[in-house]
C-alpha cells in the first residue's frame, strides 16, 4: 500500500488527543527515524522525511505555538512539500556544530551547498534539488545551517535503488565540504519504501 503524499486538515487530532498520545507517537517515531538518519562528513546529517515525520512535525508546531484552527493551513502549507511523492527521497540537512564561532566561520564557507548534494549507485547519479521557499545561501555566500533538498528518480533509478545490495552513496561535491558516506542497506531499504511500487 503506497504511504499518503500530503497531510490534510482531516488528519489534524486535537491538541489534548495529541498531548496525551505524544511521549508514545514520539517513541514511535524514534524506531521509524533510526534508518532514515544519516551522517555526512563531520557536520551535516541527512534526515529523510516521510509522511510520518511530517505529521509529527506539523502536531509539534501546532502543540507548542498553540495557534489553533488559523495555525494549521500555514503548518500544513510548510510541511507537505517535503513529503515524497513516490518518486523521490526528500531530506532535511543539518549543519550540527554546538560552537556559534566556529558555526559561523564554517558556513560562510559553505555557500551553494545545498546544490551540490547527491546519491549515486549502480552507475546512476541523483543529483539533489534544494527546496525553493526561500535561498537558503545568502548575498555574503553563508549557507543556513538547515537544508530542504529533493532528489528526483525515474522509475528506473526508483526500481535500482530498491533493489536489495545496490550500494549507494550519499554526499556532497562543494569544494569545501567534499564528504560522502555509503548508506547502510537497512536505510536504503527504508528509504525505497519511500517510492511508489
Amino acid at each position: 500500500m503506497a504511504a499518503p503524499r500530503e497531510i490534510t486538515r482531516e488528519d489534524i487530532i486535537g491538541m489534548d488527543e495529541y498531548g496525551r498520545t505524544r511521549k508514545d507517537r514520539r517513541a514511535a517515531l524514534v524506531a521509524r527515524k533510526k534508518n532514515r538518519r544519516v551522517a555526512i562528513g563531520p557536520y551535516a546529517t541527512a534526515y529523510f522525511e516521510c509522511y510520518e515525520t511530517m505529521w509529527h512535525q506539523v502536531h509539534e508546531m501546532l502543540f507548542i505555538e498553540r495557534g489553533g484552527e488559523e495555525q494549521i493551513a500555514d503548518e500544513l502549507s510548510a510541511y507537505n512539500p517535503l513529503i515524497p511523492n513516490g518518486r523521490e527521497l526528500v531530506a532535511t540537512v543539518m549543519f550540527e556544530i554546538d560552537d556559534e564561532v566556529r558555526r559561523k566561520m564554517v558556513l560562510s564557507k559553505l555557500g551553494g551547498v545545498e546544490e551540490t548534494a547527491f546519491l549515486k549507485f549502480a552507475g546512476e547519479t541523483v543529483a539533489g534539488v534544494p527546496e525553493e521557499d526561500v535561498d537558503r545561501t545568502n548575498a555574503a555566500g553563508k549557507a543556513s545551517s538547515v537544508q530542504f533538498i529533493h532528489f528526483p528518480f525515474t522509475d528506473e533509478q526508483a526500481a535500482v535503488f530498491a533493489t536489495t545490495g545496490t550500494e549507494v552513496t550519499l554526499g556532497f561535491t562543494h569544494p569545501d565540504y567534499a564528504h560522502m558516506t555509503i548508506l547502510t542497506d537497512d536505510v536504503r531499504g527504508e528509504l525505497a519504501g519511500d517510492f511508489d511500487a
